[in-house]
């Protein structure tokens, strides 16, 4: 199949949302092009020894993998499953790195998407141009850009998905300091200016990954083992500055798809509302014994707690004017926004796991749910017991169980204090005040009194 994409990432996500979409656009016969995947970071050292990585089972697949959709509708309970065939292969750039550089001399490659998690888009200058690859993701991209522009091609349209403000131009930020550090020259940089357009994009659909309860049946009912099945919600949403449809028709093809100048305010709403309220439940829930987004909707104290922090602080602090102490104008799209989160939450057909969320939760926190407590801080002079409750959870979590983040981060949370964590530059931002709530959340947390410790939260 003709390659047309570059696609930075093989997780659940991006297999739910845009692979989803490639291969509607196939069918359709709207688009003729495919993906290749490349793979962001490398085998952790102890891989060996654990089942095959979701890049190694989607080589062995040949990039073909089953996708269920199902949800609300219309008010209709919805499931449908299709055999996606949108990737075409795999390249291991720690594994071939020729391979990888081989992308940039291929004159119909065009899009470059990622999704390399919130923390993917950094700059670190210990990366060299002559590593093979670069650890960093934009470090890999760097010298991908670098080999097309010396093969003469024209450059690329760069589509992150990564959840982080203005996530194109902080990538393309990145891969000029990095153009400026291996001193790749002037006319490198300016082509990166020119030739390329990094485009700043907004995702939105909850997708929940393998569903391992029911794999067995399901692979019963298609006649093959695979094991790389994805679910998600019916519900879309691609938001994208700059306008594409002319070589990406996703519009052409019915997706929710919005071609804007600015998605700043798609975006915000968004994280705040939708994200945010994954992010301030997630480690209160799983210290309180739940296991999914669903069982969460189903109990009255964390449903309770859910609703407190997205009607008391996240819908009404969206638009807020922090230089104002009259109320602000709660938006009603806003509020229907925020009650349609709370049914997607509730969709019977998924089973969105907490741990699966909790993933590198420190960078989430300070993105999700944070902007809401110091708008708050700044507007009514207190940060919510809500948040200190969700920053004590994860600060307990972090000590006592498992989490997946950087490891470094990880070692500072459980060798340091609750108060040296709250006052560390981990957050990005002075949380102080903040710190009396964190400690007497904390402290009721560690004394097994997490229901006590919801109630507090929302007085």
């Amino acid at each position: 199949m003709r390659e047309t994409i570059i696609q930075f990432g093989e997780g659940n996500f991006l297999r739910g949302f845009v692979d989803d979409f490639i291969d509607i656009l196939k069918r359709k016969g709207l688009y003729d092009g495919s993906v290749v995947v490349v793979k962001p970071r490398p085998e952790r050292k102890d891989s060996a020894e654990q089942a095959p990585s979701p890049f190694r089972k989607l080589t062995a697949q040949h990039g073909v993998y089953n996708l269920i959709l199902r949800g609300i509708e219309n008010g209709q309970a919805v499931s449908r499953m299709r055999e996606i065939h949108s990737i075409n292969r795999t390249i291991d750039p720690y594994q071939d790195f020729e391979a990888f550089l081989r992308l940039a001399r291929q004159k119909d490659l065009k899009f470059i998407i990622s999704n390399t998690t919130e923390a993917g888009i950094v700059f670190d200058e210990s990366c060299k141009f002559t590593d093979r690859p670069a650890l960093s993701f934009p470090g890999k991209l760097t010298q991908l850009l670098y080999a097309r522009f010396e093969s003469g091609l024209p450059g690329f349209i760069l589509l992150p998905c990564e959840l982080i403000d203005n996530n194109a131009d902080e990538l393309k930020n990145c891969v000029l300091r990095y153009a400026e550090l291996w001193e790749r020259g002037d006319d490198f940089k300016g082509w990166i200016e020119k030739e390329n357009t990094f485009a700043n994009t907004l995702v939105d659909r909850i997708v929940t990954g393998y569903p391992k309860e029911e794999a067995a049946a399901t692979c019963r009912q298609i006649g093959w083992n695979d094991q790389l099945i994805d679910t998600a919600e019916p519900y879309h949403l691609w938001a994208i500055e700059g306008n594409f449809e002319s070589e990406l028709p996703l519009k052409a093809a019915g997706l929710n798809v919005i071609w804007t100048e600015d998605i700043a305010p798609i975006k915000k709403r968004k994280v705040r509302i939708l994200n945010g309220a994954h992010t301030s439940m997630v480690f209160p829930a799983l210290l309180y014994g739940l296991e999914t987004v669903g069982e969460c909707l189903q109990d009255e104290t964390v449903s309770a707690f859910l609703k407190h922090y997205l009607f008391t602080y996240a819908v009404p602090l969206l638009h807020a004017d922090t230089t104002e102490k009259e109320p602000d104008a709660v938006h009603p799209d806003d509020v229907a926004f925020a009650e349609a989160v709370l049914e997607r939450f509730a969709n019977p057909f998924i089973h969105h796991q907490l741990r699966s969320i909790a993933l590198n939760s420190i960078s989430k926190f300070s993105v999700r749910v944070l902007p809401t407590a110091i708008d708050c801080r700044q507007k009514n002079g207190y940060f919510p017991k809500a948040a200190a409750f969700s920053l004590a959870a994860l600060i307990r979590f972090y000590k006592t169980d498992k989490p997946q983040d950087d490891p470094a981060q990880i070692a500072f949370i459980r060798e340091h204090s609750v108060e040296e964590i709250v006052q560390s530059s981990l957050w990005g931002a002075s949380l102080e005040d903040m710190l009396e709530d964190v400690k007497t959340a904390y402290d009721m947390i560690a004394a097994g009194k997490i229901k006590e410790a919801f109630t507090w939260a929302m007085t």
